[in-house]
């Protein structure tokens, strides 16, 4: 889906072409998602700071926040809702590079553009900070420099899995992978492994995710029901019937 064209909005100097729910700043969304937010281990007085330099953006579904190549301007951190990030190819074709739900943060890039395209799955509310506005406070704030740096590990670790992901596993163990992965996300705060998961994604979205067909991705899902791994009872959701099964064909065992 392309952008949605709207009349630019004038947002602190900076052309906002976004139809967006501009907001003052508020963190009313991410109590559920503090410890692994962005402003995780900020003091009170440190969360207000930044929360002063911060736009907040309700965004619909299939919505892109900015295109690969689209000039550097801001970080994002997501505090409800879903989002893809993917590449193209000159020919058409989609890698998605990763799926990035509440508390992860996207948008570090190099002097020359951001490297890929981010487009929210489901409606989606985002913080918005301006790299310059951010800079200057990491100057006066050493833990949010550390903290950028340890979400910046986080998407590099992230690269070296996916590259393992779509060179050397099955399509049986890419799909295991994949549930394993969203399931584990809930242990990021101590939570224990849910009974299901959500799926917002479309099954083409996942398949480019996984370097397979649509028609693999469908075939592999219906395999591992019948296994009676997992259970779809409804699009958007799988129950995870066998955790430990699961987990063994996602580790190739």
């Amino acid at each position: 889906m392309g952008r949605l064209h709207m009349p630019p909005l004038d947002y602190d100097g900076h052309k906002l072409e976004q139809e967006a729910d501009l907001q003052s700043p508020r963190c009313r969304n991410c109590d559920i998602v503090r410890e692994v937010a962005f402003c995780a281990d900020l003091a009170h007085d440190e969360v207000k700071r930044l929360a002063a330099v911060r736009c907040h953006a309700a965004l619909p579904a299939s919505f892109t926040v900015f295109r690969e190549g689209d000039p550097v301007d801001h970080v994002y951190s997501i505090s409800n809702g879903a989002v893809k990030l993917y590449k193209l190819l000159p020919d058409g074709r989609r890698q998605i590079i990763g799926f990035l739900f509440s508390g992860d943060m996207f948008g570090l890039g190099v002097d020359g553009g951001y490297c890929y395209t981010a487009e929210t799955i489901t409606p989606t509310q985002l913080c918005r900070f301006t790299n310059r506005k951010l800079d200057m406070l990491m100057d006066e704030i050493p833990r949010i420099e550390r903290r950028m740096f340890s979400m910046a590990v986080k998407d590099l670790v992230a690269a070296q899995e996916q590259m393992l992901l779509l060179g050397r596993k099955t399509a049986r163990e890419k799909v295991a992978t994949f549930l394993v992965k969203l399931a584990s996300r809930a242990s990021r705060t101590g939570d224990p492994i849910p009974a299901q998961v959500a799926l917002p994604m479309s099954r083409a979205d996942i398949a480019d995710y996984l370097g397979l067909t649509i028609e693999t991705v469908s075939r592999t899902f219906t395999q591992l029901r019948r296994d009676a791994i997992i259970d779809l009872p409804a699009s958007g959701h799988a129950v995870l019937n066998d955790w430990g099964a699961l987990k063994e064909l996602a580790e190739g065992a």
